[in-house]
């Protein structure tokens, strides 16, 4: 694809997809932990008769009033002079996490799992305290551990493999999230998880199953269309990447994001008005991002000498624009006419452009060039002068100046200008020309 041609397919890249981002899992770790407060008989620790009578009593306070549980259960655990059982300690460090004391949970449950290491459901919710913290290398061998021991409920093994993904190994990542989904196929967090492995890895047909059936569960979910979009570009399928696309636009769930790539499908494959007409629907919830789109597509339809299409794109722009738009679109109106050689109205638009912005590279060059086609030298020079102290623009002006002194027969500052372009870019057609120039500084010189 030449550089001159619509570029919107920069965009269309697995970055973009809407789930780079993994955020923490729509769980409720309070349910999980507040769960686990029934024993399970002959697997755990028991507690003593006067513990298993105080538990009794406050178990269903710790969810309800965990503030009272916790210092019903404290006072016990203070009052005795033997240490409390394992099994005390892990409810009391159930009601610490119900009242927000997760330091003294912590401390509750790793001496619970320490005195009794086949304490499944305490390092259950051990893990889902460390997961809770983002402490996703803590969290992983609690959730192991748990495993180990014969945990075979979905929320840990998801829980596992979202930590295990969170810490960069997606191959045991992807196994919990499989071994949660077959205990739950239902559930959208660990497809998602899955989905977001099959993403990483470029499993393309794996990725695009899932997402067809997280778009079924939640199908007003727009990220989801976006990232089935994402995967059919991936795979060079962009037709139904548009035709997926325009089915969430006229059910109402395309936002911002998936009108965005649509339309730039739609330019990219030169269906300009389509394009146009959905970059002004986002002109409404998003003004700067509809006009930056639209001033993109028309600079690439001038770049292109699409020259009437370009100026019936910035037709379509607001009255009122941005202040970095208006810039953009003076420029852009001003490169339509130098290409139509219409410099005197070229002109207008770029000193309108650099009372906004005097130090505006790009519009001195152009300002520049329009001066030189009309052979206005001095005029030219002062113009390029200024766009040579915009460091992205020196190499450009570097030349035009050196072909404005040639013109002046100063073969010295000629030499000077181009050594100066080669110092930024060094190019076998500028090496040429100095060598061609050089020896007129000699003859001079004689």
């Amino acid at each position: 694809m030449k550089s001159h041609e619509l570029l919107f397919a920069a965009a269309l890249v697995l970055p973009v997809l809407g789930l780079s981002e993994s955020p923490l899992l729509k769980l409720d770790p309070k349910r999980i932990i507040n769960e686990s407060n029934g024993f399970l008989k002959e697997r755990e620790p028991e507690m003593s008769a006067e513990e298993y009578a105080l538990y009794e009593k406050v178990v269903e306070m710790i969810s309800s009033q965990p503030d009272f549980a916790l210092k019903l259960l404290e006072g016990m655990s203070n009052d005795k002079e033997a240490q409390p059982s394992p099994a005390f300690e892990f409810i009391l460090g159930n009601a610490y996490y119900a009242a927000g004391q997760t330091a003294k949970a912590e401390s509750s449950y790793r001496s619970a799992v320490k005195r009794y290491p086949t304490f499944l459901r305490a390092w259950v919710d051990l893990g889902v305290l460390y997961y809770t913290a983002e402490k996703f290398t803590d969290a992983i061998p609690c959730f192991a551990q748990a495993v180990s021991l014969g945990d075979r409920d979905p929320n840990t093994f998801g829980l596992l493999g979202y930590s295990l993904e969170k810490m960069g190994n997606v191959v045991p990542a992807e196994m919990a999230y499989m071994q949660a989904l077959a205990a739950d196929p239902t559930n959208g967090d660990w497809m998602e998880g899955l989905l977001r492995i099959y993403i990483q890895g470029r499993q393309v047909e794996r990725a695009e199953s899932l997402v067809k059936n997280l778009i079924k569960a939640r199908p007003t979910e727009a990220r989801f269309w976006l990232t089935y979009a994402n995967i059919l570009i991936v795979d060079h399928r962009k037709l139904e990447a548009i035709a997926l696309l325009e089915t969430a636009a006229g059910t109402g769930v395309a936002g911002v994001d998936e009108l965005n790539l649509l339309a730039d499908l739609y330019a990219e494959q030169k269906l300009i008005p389509e394009a146009v007409a959905i970059y002004q629907k986002i002109l409404v919830p998003a003004p700067e991002l509809g006009e930056r789109k639209l001033l993109r597509l028309a600079e690439a339809l001038a770049t292109d000498h699409q020259l009437q299409q370009a100026q019936d794109v910035l037709t379509k722009l607001p009255a009122s624009l941005s202040a970095e738009s208006e810039i953009n679109s003076l420029q852009i109106k001003a490169d339509i006419l130098a290409a139509q050689k219409k410099w005197a109205d070229a002109r207008t638009h770029l000193q309108k452009l650099l009372q906004l912005a005097p130090l505006n590279g790009k519009a001195l060059l152009s300002l520049g060039r329009t001066y030189a086609a009309e052979d206005d030298l001095p005029r030219a020079s002062f113009a390029f002068e200024g766009a040579l102290q915009s460091p992205d623009f020196t190499y450009a002006a570097s030349l035009e100046l050196a072909n404005i002194e040639l013109k002046n027969r100063h073969y010295d500052k000629s030499v000077e200008y181009l050594e100066k372009a080669l110092k930024i870019e060094r190019t076998s057609a500028v090496e040429d020309y100095l060598a061609r120039i050089r020896p007129l500084v000699v003859k001079k010189s004689e």
